[in-house]
């Protein structure tokens, strides 16, 4: 009787601790407004990469040219590395959800616009560069009031799931797709992409329009905007774990990230797959970055994930090397799972630290210079790579930004422990700043410093 109770208890106790896991995993949809923003992006987003994917398809038709391909994605990314400043300042000056209207509206126009143009025939290599710049400019804007609108919707409490989960969530329509784009485009073409796509921002704008917002008070702004984007910069420069972080970002960025830019040459000269073969090789790094968000979302808090930033940016360098040497479709897509596994928690997490770091009037421009550069680092690696592969090849070109993440990782995990002792520093001073018992982080367990009697309360 006793080994059966035990047993029962003990099944029991599993049964109760899976079930609390299976829940945290997805606490940050018991917010409602999370729960509008993430059901509008899920559909958005899958038409926002079968865009990508037939953009892609649609210049190297056209052209045959891998240095227009890096060309294309510069004009649509340089304006986030440009302007992102500007838009982090307004985001931290005006309402944040109307911003996100403006935003997805005037995406949405464009998509229409460039679907218009191919599905009648007409459409020209510079519409699709003026519609890529175009859309960079409305990203510019969107992306650091999107970023730091995520932490109004979900309060810093549950903001590490709530990063995974979006990111869970933009990497599953990478799966779904770029997986639609290649059979589209293979068979209708890609005009009915870029229409797809337009129609798709229906959703994520009506469930902006759903959601019940309150306004937190801003204090009032006497200085500039010049002044205000000159505030985020210091702050960042100023805070070596912050600056860190953004640099490693950059570089890998710069470095690695255009290994997508030149998939269409990997999918025709390489593997000799078409456009079809595009869409599953995108798929497979889509899914490998699925998996990275959603080994996140099973995380609670932040601690650690300065060492998965570190191990994560190795293993992207490490996996993108294996890449570029195969010549065998099925491999090369086996192994892009862990490319797009190690970028995710490269990126998510290196996302959840810093906004774990910043102050919230300063939110908005921090995560535009997070912009910068994630997105728009790329821009100047793709119109590198692009050049780098009309010359030495895709092959070489995608080898040589594994190898320098890959350098810049091991100088990261190089300086960690004094990173981490300054990031604990910043972000004690931020809850002491917010009137919350600043926390001091040993090892695993967590200090309360707040005074009990004059002694410190100790607890896991």
């Amino acid at each position: 009787m006793n080994a059966q109770a035990s047993t029962a208890t003990n099944s029991s106790a599993a049964a109760t601790t899976t079930g609390a896991a299976s829940s945290s995993i997805w606490r940050s949809l018991r917010h409602r407004n999370f729960q509008l923003f993430f059901s509008g992006q899920l559909i958005s987003l899958t038409g926002t990469w079968m865009q990508s994917v037939a953009q892609s398809w649609l210049v190297y038709r056209l052209t045959g040219s891998a240095a227009l391909l890096g060309l294309v994605s510069f004009s649509g990314q340089i304006p986030v590395f440009l302007l992102a400043p500007v838009g982090g300042a307004v985001a931290d000056r005006r309402n944040r959800h109307r911003i996100l209207v403006a935003t997805q509206t005037a995406a949405m126009i464009l998509a229409f616009g460039l679907a218009a143009l191919t599905l009648a025939h007409r459409v020209q290599v510079y519409h699709v560069f003026l519609m890529a710049a175009l859309l960079g400019l409305v990203n510019a804007f969107d992306i650091p009031a999107r970023q730091a609108f995520v932490v109004e919707m979900v309060g810093k409490e549950d903001l590490t799931n709530a990063i995974a989960l979006n990111s869970s969530m933009v990497n599953g329509a990478r799966i779904v797709g770029p997986a639609i784009a290649g059979i589209l485009v293979a068979t209708i073409g890609e005009g009915w992409c870029f229409l797809l796509n337009g129609i798709s921002y229906i959703a994520v704008i009506a469930g902006l329009l759903m959601m019940q917002i309150t306004i937190a008070p801003r204090v009032a702004r006497t200085s500039s905007a010049v002044a205000d984007i000159g505030e985020g910069f210091r702050f960042v420069a100023g805070s070596p774990p912050v600056r860190a972080l953004m640099l490693l970002l950059g570089l890998v960025s710069l470095t690695g990230m255009p290994y997508a830019v030149l998939m269409p040459v990997f999918a025709d000269q390489i593997l000799h797959r078409g456009s079809s073969g595009l869409g599953i090789l995108m798929g497979a790094s889509g899914f490998g970055a699925f998996l990275g968000a959603f080994s996140l979302a099973v995380r609670r808090g932040w601690r650690g994930l300065g060492t998965w930033v570190a191990y994560s940016s190795a293993g992207f360098g490490i996996a993108l090397i294996a890449f570029a040497l195969s010549r065998w479709f099925f491999v090369s897509m086996f192994l892009l799972v862990p490319v797009g596994f190690t970028m995710m928690v490269e990126m998510a997490s290196s996302n959840t630290l810093l906004q774990v770091m910043v102050p919230d009037e300063l939110r908005g421009r921090v995560m535009a210079v997070y912009s910068m550069m994630f997105m728009g680092m790329a821009p100047i690696g793709a119109l590198l790579a692009g050049s780098f592969a009309g010359r030495w090849g895709a092959p070489r070109t995608v080898a040589l930004g594994g190898v320098v993440c890959v350098l810049g990782a091991l100088i990261f995990r190089w300086r960690l422990p004094r990173l981490r002792s300054q990031a604990r520093q910043l972000i004690l001073a931020l809850e002491s700043a917010a009137g919350h018992p600043p926390e001091e982080v040993t090892g695993d367990r967590v200090t309360s410093v707040a005074p009990v009697d004059g002694s410190l309360a100790r607890s896991r």
